[in-house]
């Protein structure tokens, strides 16, 4: 290793560790329980656990059978190939507030989808908590279907031919065998969703709003209070943190080994 590369890979370590060393130093820990269970803290915390685990659900739903087609299209032309990963990619590098403005035209009241459901049963998705749901899950379903397209590829295609020979059908192999040893895939993709799903703000706040005990999560909170009360928002961001890095080192090497795939 040239000596030239460690003073802008220290400049590169400062950058992205520095502002975390810095949001703990600086955090109100002998006031942080009471922060934490203050009036907008407490029900913007379960708010947040609430509905980051209901995308999560989602987005096993939808994301393993996406998963599953991208994993098999190998045999299709290749632009065709690099348009289905590109879509399934694009809310990954996508401005989240561009993702909450996209919902709108889709599923708001005068949307391409909202605009007909408003009129036959005069509901309309967003600004409220189901909204925050949508909004995550858009957001998060990409991590799951990439880490759950990792898995299935590395799956030993042996055992489904077994499988074949004693009589098993698509549903059957699928179901006992592909999906069984693709769950370390699935279980890494969905905590990734979770975690994603979680720090979410840009998409929620556009699509959903931030009505207290509604649609006002943590990372909506967070900024609603960096004006009023800048210590509960440390506090709140310092909860972000805390579940951003269990979630590494709870994966460890899972999520860029399926990226590899």
């Amino acid at each position: 290793m040239p000596r030239a590369v460690l003073v802008p890979a220290a400049l590169a370590l400062l950058l992205l560790v520095g502002p975390l060393v810095a949001l703990l130093v600086k955090a109100p820990w002998a006031q942080l329980p009471a922060l934490l269970g203050g009036g907008t803290v407490l029900p913007a915390l379960g708010l947040s656990l609430g509905t980051a685990a209901a995308s999560t659900g989602c987005c096993v739903v939808l994301g393993v059978p996406l998963a599953v087609v991208l994993s098999a299209v190998d045999g299709w032309p290749s632009p065709l190939r690099r348009l289905a990963r590109a879509l399934v990619t694009t809310p990954l590098v996508l401005p989240p507030v561009v993702g909450g403005v996209a919902l709108l035209l889709l599923l708001g009241r005068v949307g391409l989808l909202g605009a007909p459901m408003f009129q036959a049963f005069g509901f309309q998705l967003p600004y409220t908590t189901a909204a925050v749901v949508v909004a995550q899950t858009f957001v998060g379903l990409p991590f799951l279907v990439l880490g759950v397209e990792g898995a299935l590829r590395g799956v030993d295609r042996r055992f489904a031919v077994a499988a074949t020979t004693l009589g098993a059908g698509p549903w059957t192999r699928f179901v006992r065998v592909t999906l069984p040893l693709a769950a370390p895939g699935v279980a890494a993709g969905a905590v990734l969703a979770f975690a994603r799903a979680i720090g979410e703000f840009g998409a929620t706040v556009t699509f959903a709003g931030s009505l207290p005990r509604i649609t006002q999560t943590l990372p909506v909170a967070a900024y609603l209070a960096l004006n009023s009360d800048p210590d509960a928002a440390i506090a709140i961001s310092v909860v972000l943190v805390v579940v951003a890095l269990v979630v590494l080192v709870a994966l460890r090497d899972r999520w860029l080994q399926g990226l590899a795939r």
